[in-house]
């Protein structure tokens, strides 16, 4: 097993769509790469804790490489707007990835090369691992406990219907 550290916007969005792809064996919605031990979701709300809203991603290489974790990401946020993902702003909502080696560096710094080459602004701050302190418990497997609560129910279908268009190869099966 290996893991991947991601943050692009809300937790409870980016926590769906990697709960889809086949090779994930879990996802855990968490905040990371702040100064307060041990923050709680309102601790982290406010800004000040500089921690970002995450997830922790425990995948299966020989199912699933890290590169494609890569492809699903930058694909389903906005790697562009710093500090923003749709109608949520603050530090906590800022795009992330935290690298566990030197190889998980290394396929990020060069996807972001890439995605720079092509014109693209990319704000994705890209740093060592921290300290991961998982959610409180009624975050995790957020949407599919709340499908109908109204902020999942307009953000995450169209991201759910980006990632299903796009990497079709990548989604359990049902």
């Amino acid at each position: 097993m290996q893991q991947a550290l991601f943050g692009g916007g809300c937790f409870w969005c980016v926590e769906a769509i990697f709960l889809q792809i086949k090779g994930v064996q879990r996802v855990i919605s968490g905040y990371a790469g702040g100064h307060t031990l041990n923050p709680s979701y309102e601790d982290i709300c406010n800004g000040d804790t500089q921690h970002a809203e995450v997830i922790l991603v425990e995948f299966d290489e020989t199912q699933l490489s890290f590169e494609q974790l890569l492809n699903v990401f930058f694909a389903t946020h906005d790697p562009t707007t710093l500090n923003r993902q749709g109608n949520d702003v603050g530090t906590q909502y800022r795009s992330v990835i935290y690298y566990y080696n030197d190889e998980q560096k290394q396929q990020a710094e060069q996807y972001i090369e890439a995605l720079k080459s092509d014109g693209l602004n990319i704000v994705t701050e890209l740093s060592p691992v921290p300290t991961f302190y998982p959610a409180e418990d009624y975050h995790q497997n957020f949407y599919a406990k709340n499908p109908s609560q109204g902020y999942c129910n307009f953000s995450i279908p169209p991201k759910l219907m980006k990632l299903r268009s796009q990497f079709q190869s990548l989604l359990k099966e049902d």
